[in-house]
């Protein structure tokens, strides 16, 4: 193992970070608890509403815990500087908490660094570079010793489903390096396995957000952010059309006219946490899967009112291409969305708090135009400019929180 800890004589911040302020006495306190066997999996919140609960114990000396499945407790001595992730809603996270440049791994980083600014581009002073981070899709165990990160926003039941990875390489890097706090299973309720299977549990978006917040010790910026998608929320809800008044809609991503995914949209999980509070009416009526194939003779079938096409925000993307693909092939030019110019762009449904907040409000808008205000006819570049009076809700303070006004 390239690790060199065994040649350090004296406790370094890290140790601190690993093992809490028992370090000092003599006795090891592990950073990542094992997981309790007596538990069956539950779901904790699948509507994704955050709980306004502390979810963090301060312990003696100074340390302190907070609680996340399937970790268990995870104590720190002092917050952690350095991070790393695998998927973006962790990256999401720390980025929302002001902490998105302390991020040392992620998957596919430049490619979301693309994305992600699309949106900072809207929030007035904050800036965003992940350009050449390690990319941790499949994460080399040696490349973690390298990267000495303070924690692994990382969920060890994800990450043992890769190849080289099991609960004793976990382990092994929460003694020797920092702790794992993460959890990816809930973007749609997967099924955990191995040494995982009993006692996961499952979150919404910004539940497990207040637990990394906890962590972080960024308990005001977790609050500040809280009330803003409280309001968004109470401002959809309020507004929202009766059921049967909603357009059908269907979410697709698609690389080309000839290989079409389309993804749920009212399911349970993080994944659909910008979807989900809206209610759009499935054109497929639960006849298709998430992350199926299609073709548009399937997708005729179903006819939807709405089309949202996933990757349509990618800095690379022409959204005006794509609709002209739609417009000029046989089959899809009979679509009602595509007749009606309602086929739309989004942009990740890995998101973090902050895209979550900016996919409701364009969502809402595609959705339901009459109620919440025209969605801007978007082709490609930055997320649309808004007014104050068309936003739904406060882009710049947003930015405030995230720069630490509170």
């Amino acid at each position: 193992m390239g690790d060199d800890s065994s040649e350090r004589q004296t406790p370094t911040r890290r140790d601190y970070m690993k093992y809490g302020s028992a370090v000092i006495g003599g006795g090891l306190l592990t950073g990542c608890a094992s997981q309790s066997g007596s538990e069956s999996t539950t779901t904790a919140e699948s509507s994704d509403t955050a709980t306004g609960e502390t979810s963090a114990t301060t312990t003696e000396r100074g340390s302190y815990a907070v609680r996340m499945s399937p970790m268990g407790e995870v104590t720190f001595d002092e917050p952690p500087e350095t991070v790393f992730t695998r998927l973006t809603h962790h990256a999401g996270m720390a980025f929302a908490l002001g902490h998105g440049d302390d991020v040392t791994a992620m998957h596919a980083p430049d490619y979301y660094d693309g994305l992600w600014n699309q949106y900072v581009e809207r929030l007035p002073g904050v800036s965003l570079d992940w350009t050449g981070l390690y990319s941790s899709w499949k994460p080399d165990k040696e490349e973690l010793y390298a990267l000495e990160s303070d924690v692994h926003l990382a969920d060890p039941a994800w990450i043992t489903q890769q190849e080289n990875w099991d609960a004793a390489d976990i382990d092994e890097i929460a003694e020797n390096v920092s702790p794992w706090l993460g959890n990816s299973l809930s973007d749609i309720h997967r099924e955990p396995t191995g040494d995982y299977a009993e006692g996961y549990e499952y979150y919404g978006l910004w539940e497990q957000f207040e637990v990394v917040a906890e962590a972080f010790r960024e308990r005001e910026r977790y609050e500040a952010l809280a009330a803003v998608r409280d309001d968004l929320l109470a401002t959809i809800e309020a507004d929202l059309p009766a059921r049967s008044e909603r357009p059908t809609a269907v979410m697709i991503a698609a690389a080309d006219v000839d290989e079409i995914y389309t993804y749920t949209m009212n399911t349970p999980g993080f994944l659909t946490a910008h979807t989900r509070p809206l209610g759009p009416r499935d054109a497929f009526e639960g006849s298709v899967e998430s992350n199926s194939v299609i073709d548009f003779e399937k997708l005729l079938d179903a006819d939807p009112d709405v089309i949202l096409h996933l990757g349509g925000m990618e800095p690379g993307t022409d959204m005006a291409e794509r609709r002209t693909a739609f417009e000029e092939d046989a089959v899809a030019s009979k679509l009602s969305a595509v007749k009606n110019d309602r086929v739309y762009a989004q942009g990740a449904r890995y998101q973090g708090p902050i895209l979550n907040l900016f996919q409701l409000e364009m969502t809402a808008k595609q959705l339901y135009p009459d109620v919440f205000g025209e969605w801007p006819t978007y082709e490609r570049g930055p997320y649309p400019e808004l007014s104050g009076e068309e936003q739904l809700f406060d882009h710049e303070r947003v930015a405030a929180v995230i720069d630490g006004d509170v």
